[in-house]
């Protein structure tokens, strides 16, 4: 245990920091977590060589709960921060804010060595990321994720973008940061429906990789699902431990890493045929359902796994059929476009086991629209 003083000049006690190396090869660093990360901002920079100005990339949701105190913490180590703060939602994600960063920072007479801070969820790390990428040909990226998505998978691996009209992620790069601070305590201020989402991504990775973890959620669920602090240290832990190995193995998306993808292609049908009124973890957490019963439709995998997968989802409070709104024809057809498609062929993550997948393109059409009519009648 460390004393330590936060933003309000009240004292507490805060646990040890957890350390996640993230092996890449042009660029290793590290990641912290833990309740209390957010002081401990300042002394991470100063450990990479950073001093003088630090632009800070915000939302104003975000800059409300965390940007004062992490103004605090920066200027008692002797660092200079300057917010910018722009309105929140994925609509901010584009050229043009991009381009409005590239003004300020100019203004501010940002140089090469001055490090960019993304305080902020997965669409502030990406903007703030591309923007680091793209300025002088790169500045120092550090990431300071407060939703659970963004400090268990967008905070880790490099991936930054912006959207162009209705095109997600095709203007991007891949950036990997100086290092990222993950913040656990933030995670209690997320709205119900934003952290369950969040699970779906843990859930995920336990399914793709880690079947002993797997098994912790089973026996922790309602742990996790009431934000316990020491649970939900090791949960991101582990989660961004599983990002990290399969990204450290793929770092620029050539084929391992699409393990990272499962539930997605269904789901990603499902999110775009509800005009995103689904949000995206809760179509992935259906399209893993998806993705689990054409699995065991093809003898790839037991019935009982697929069960399994369903009981974990439904305890965290994630959905597991199709609401009926959604058109089934709208989905097969956002799916037909997905970007993600090889030849003209679906890609599908298929488990063969808890913690273990194949990547497919030769699911049949037919077993594709069997498993829909299945999940649009909760079966």
């Amino acid at each position: 245990m460390r004393r330590a003083v936060d933003c309000a000049g009240r004292w507490h006690h805060r646990i040890e920091m957890k350390t996640l190396e993230v092996r890449c090869s042009d660029n290793p660093y590290r990641m912290l977590i833990g309740a209390g990360a957010l002081e401990m901002v300042a002394d991470e920079l100063i450990r990479l060589g950073f001093s003088g100005t630090v632009v800070v990339v915000t939302d104003e949701t975000v800059a409300g709960l965390f940007g004062a105190c992490l103004e605090e913490y920066l200027r008692r180590g002797g660092l200079l921060p300057q917010l910018e703060v722009i309105s929140p939602g994925e609509a901010q994600k584009n050229l043009e804010t991009a381009s409005a960063l590239y003004s300020r920072l100019n203004d501010l007479g940002a140089e090469r060595s001055t490090p960019m801070l993304a305080l902020g969820g997965g669409v502030i790390g990406d903007l703030t990321g591309f923007v680091a990428a793209t300025y002088f040909r790169g500045l120092p990226l550090v990431h300071v994720p407060t939703t659970l998505v963004a400090q268990v998978d967008s905070s880790i691996g490099g991936k930054v973008a912006v959207n162009h009209g209705r095109l997600k992620n095709n203007i991007g790069s891949f950036y990997q940061p100086a290092s990222v601070v993950a913040d656990t305590a933030s995670l209690l201020h997320l709205p119900e429906r934003e952290y369950r989402n969040g699970l779906a991504e843990v859930i995920k990775s336990a399914m793709i990789r880690d079947a002993q973890f797997f098994g912790y959620l089973e026996s922790n669920i309602e742990r996790v699902v009431a934000r316990d602090s020491e649970t939900l240290e090791y949960v991101v832990a582990v989660t961004a431990g599983i990002k990290a190995t399969v990204v450290e193995e793929d770092e620029k998306d050539m084929g391992l890493r699409n393990i990272l993808n499962f539930g997605h292609t269904v789901g990603h049908g499902i999110e775009t045929a509800s005009a995103f009124s689904i949000a995206h973890g809760e179509a992935v957490a259906i399209g893993m359902v998806a993705a689990t019963r054409i699995a065991s439709s093809m003898q790839i995998m037991s019935a009982s796994c697929c069960e399994r997968l369903k009981t974990l989802l439904q305890r965290a409070g994630l959905p597991v059929a199709v609401p009926l709104h959604v058109d089934r024809d709208d989905v097969v057809d956002a799916m037909m476009h997905d970007k993600k498609r090889v030849k003209g062929r679906l890609r599908f993550i298929l488990p063969v086991s808890i913690g273990e997948v194949q990547i497919r393109d030769d699911v049949p059409a037919e077993q594709v629209y069997q498993t829909l009519e299945a999940l649009y009648a909760g079966t």
